[in-house]
């Protein structure tokens, strides 16, 4: 079993055996264990536009999550897992974790046996290419596992350059040219392929932090 915590209600990790989700409703903070987590702690505040929005910046303050991420840090350093975060995520240096290298590889996170990595979520099918941060604390470092590294394809889909011109659909990216709600919806999304590897790193560590 593992539990996934900050995951969306009637989102990829509902209906899957052996997972337990976390909802808003359930309140992934209060999590106390005992099994190893994946978990998706909210990124609004760490993330470029912590601040706020473009046009309205300085409306919030960086951090201020409600203390989502701190939860999660503490439930995989007690427990084993993974978290997920966008690529260069303001909680690494604020919590004192060591930020990965954008080629890739496994590399030391902090004096609590925590490894780092930065892999594009674009090789494991999502559509915006996605650079994310892990931060795992498995059962034996060698565990953890070879992923593809380095930036995935983000270009533009011949459906866009078909539809704009390669100049216009270059420039803007995949992002810009996807409109409505559609367009947080599928940056959000977590794709089934990478959401079973995160699964497959937490279960990793069930053998030393689950007895």
């Amino acid at each position: 079993m593992i539990a996934a915590l900050y995951v969306e209600a009637g989102g990829a990790y509902f209906g899957l055996p052996g997972v337990d989700p976390w909802d808003e409703a359930r309140d992934a903070r209060k999590y106390a264990g005992p099994w190893p987590v994946v978990a998706h702690p909210p990124c609004q505040r760490w993330g470029r536009y912590w601040h706020g929005a473009p046009r309205k910046p300085h409306q919030h303050r960086l951090g201020e999550d409600g203390g989502c991420f701190a939860a999660a840090l503490t439930a995989v350093r007690n427990y084993g897992g993974v978290i997920e975060h966008p690529k260069d995520s303001h909680a690494w240096r604020y919590f004192g974790l060591t930020p990965p290298p954008a080629a890739g590889g496994w590399v030391p996170a902090d004096a609590f046996g925590g490894w780092t990595c930065c892999v594009w979520q674009g090789h494991y099918g999502h559509f915006a290419g996605k650079g994310t941060w892990l931060y795992a604390v498995p059962s034996d470092p060698a565990l953890l596992p070879a992923l593809t590294w380095g930036q995935s394809d983000s270009g533009p889909t011949p459906e866009m350059i078909e539809r704009y011109g390669y100049a216009k659909a270059r420039r803007v990216g995949r992002m810009a040219l996807v409109g409505g709600k559609d367009k947080t919806r599928i940056r959000n999304a977590t794709p089934p392929e990478f959401r079973d590897l995160l699964i497959g790193i937490a279960r990793s560590a069930a053998r030393e932090h689950v007895t």
